[in-house]
């Protein structure tokens, strides 16, 4: 059977890292990938019909047997030689550390065990070098303690140091963590809010090319808007994460001048009213015709747009969005409150979080940095942003911003 299905099976195992030696009842070696191969320095066509033993070391071939036995009569999916050492050899006799998980299943009638092999040969380096280096270190401080008691306080200090270097250690290694997982979310987010738009004006773009008459006018029309949503949406996200370049690298800078609140909220709510579904309508704010407030323009209407276009997006039909604003103390106080779907409760204290996306809207468009983007301005120009939400009934974003700035 492995022999008629080599070319699947090795289309499914040369891409794991890892060795992959499959064995049939009598323990007799069936298929291997290439990793298992060169782990243990053999040819495949060298492992294929011999005993698992060739690749087990001469002290521990009688109890495996007994083991191996044992575990294809229960059937059950787990490691090897949990909690124990275990070894493996090489083809010229070399023997190394091993880890491997085992997982029996049956075809044709016929009982079959594959093994995921890893050497950790550099881990095991790795521990034994800690481990000395622990061992040398506490018997350092041992003689020490010994000869030295009026060293005790020094001594003390060095284990603190210590503490505090393995503390960074860790600090370090979760932030590198961290850093990979916000890597593998930008290349996924890229790839995804890319793909769409890039389809869309590909495919207007090709339609455009069959309407050549002049009474198809109307219809080439509809696709250059399309063309240019998509090309608009698109600065947008280069915008965004441009925006957070600068914020990261600390070379924002904030332009302030003098103008008329209503002028923004105009600007803001025009645009928002080209995205409403059917039904749906923006309350416009009273008593700002005569307010003028010295701030940046630009970074206000980026606030606003993004909460007011949150609130579109995440809104069904039929459904009212409210914008008010006032000003307190010389303190500039924006809210947006919807009737849209909320956000979950358990994800609300991710919400401010680089390229995080609420459950219930991974379906829409986003490049969950928008709200992130606004955190960051406001914090910078001593402002702070809260809300409140419940699913599925809506959500209330409260902006404050100090107009008094140093």
């Amino acid at each position: 059977m492995f022999k008629s299905e080599e070319n699947t099976f090795t289309l499914l195992s040369e891409a794991i890292s890892e060795g992959v030696v499959i064995v049939d009842e009598d323990q007799c070696i069936v298929a291997a990938n290439a990793s298992a191969s060169e782990m243990f320095e053999y040819d495949k066509s060298e492992l294929i019909g011999q005993n698992l033993n060739i690749l087990i070391p001469r002290e521990y071939k009688g109890a495996h047997k007994a083991h191996v036995d044992e575990f294809v009569e229960k059937g059950e999916k787990r490691q090897m030689a949990h909690g124990r050492n275990l070894f493996g050899v090489k083809k010229g006799g070399a023997v190394f550390p091993v880890e491997a998980g085992l997982n029996p299943f049956v075809v044709r009638s016929k009982r079959y065990v594959m093994a995921l092999v890893s050497d950790i040969t550099l881990r095991k380096q790795h521990e034994e070098r800690i481990q000395n280096l622990n061992q040398e270190l506490e018997q350092k401080v041992r003689e020490r303690t010994e000869k030295l008691n009026n060293t005790i306080l020094d001594l003390q200090e060095e284990v603190l140091l210590r503490k505090e270097a393995e503390a960074k250690a860790r600090e370090s290694l979760q932030k590198e963590r961290e850093l990979n997982e916000l890597k593998t979310k930008f290349l996924s987010l890229v790839s995804h809010e890319f793909k769409t738009p890039l389809s869309g004006i590909l495919t207007s773009a090709t339609l455009i090319g069959k309407y050549t008459k002049a009474e198809q006018q109307e219809k080439r029309e509809k696709h250059l808007v399309t063309i240019k949503n998509k090309v608009k949406y698109l600065n947008n996200i280069l915008n965004d994460f441009l925006s957070v370049e600068r914020l990261e690298t600390g070379k924002v800078t904030y332009k302030f001048s003098t103008f008329p609140l209503s002028k923004v909220v105009n600007e803001v709510v025009y645009d928002a009213n080209m995205l409403l579904k059917d039904g749906q309508r923006i309350n416009y704010p009273d008593g700002i015709d005569d307010c003028i407030i010295e701030f940046d323009e630009k970074i206000l209407e980026l606030i606003l747009s993004n909460l007011i276009n949150n609130a579109v997006k995440y809104s069904g039909e039929n459904t009212v969005i409210d914008l008010s604003a006032n000003i307190e103390d010389q303190i500039l106080y924006f809210k947006v409150a919807d009737q849209g779907r909320g956000i979950p409760e358990e994800e609300q204290k991710f919400i401010f979080n680089r390229y995080f996306r609420a459950e219930n809207a991974l379906l829409d468009q986003g490049t969950g940095i928008g709200l992130n983007i606004v955190k960051s301005h406001l914090e910078n120009l001593g402002g702070h942003i809260t809300f409140s939400s419940e699913q599925d009934k809506g959500s209330v974003f409260t902006v404050a911003l100090p107009l008094t700035q140093n």
